[in-house]
């Protein structure tokens, strides 16, 4: 099956009535936000299953830096926790952003 152009889908769009278009994008919003209130719930777990790990936060491991005795499992893990991190900071501002919309 051929891709149809974003074009044709976007002049499809435009041409049902507002209240639809409305009735569409507000579903959207809500499926999308459960999708990512879903992955921020899992980054979360993960923050915290290292924050228990090592007993500190990333921002106060970071400020102290990785002690000269870190093993491999230590800065892999501080790799893991500091995408975590920025994946819980992206998935939520983009949360607030769709609910703005809804």
């Amino acid at each position: 099956m051929d891709a149809i152009p974003f074009s044709d889908i976007e002049r499809a769009f435009s041409s049902l009535p507002r209240a639809e278009r409305e009735r569409i994008i507000r579903h959207g919003v809500a499926l999308r936000v459960t999708d990512l209130q879903k992955r921020l719930f899992l980054a979360e777990s993960k923050i915290r299953s290292f924050a228990e790990r090592y007993r500190t936060t990333l921002e106060q491991l970071e400020d102290a830096g990785l002690p000269d005795d870190a093993d491999i499992k230590m800065h892999e893990d501080y790799l893991q926790w500091r995408h975590w991190v920025g994946v819980a900071r992206q998935v939520t501002q983009d949360i607030d952003a769709l609910q703005r919309l809804a």
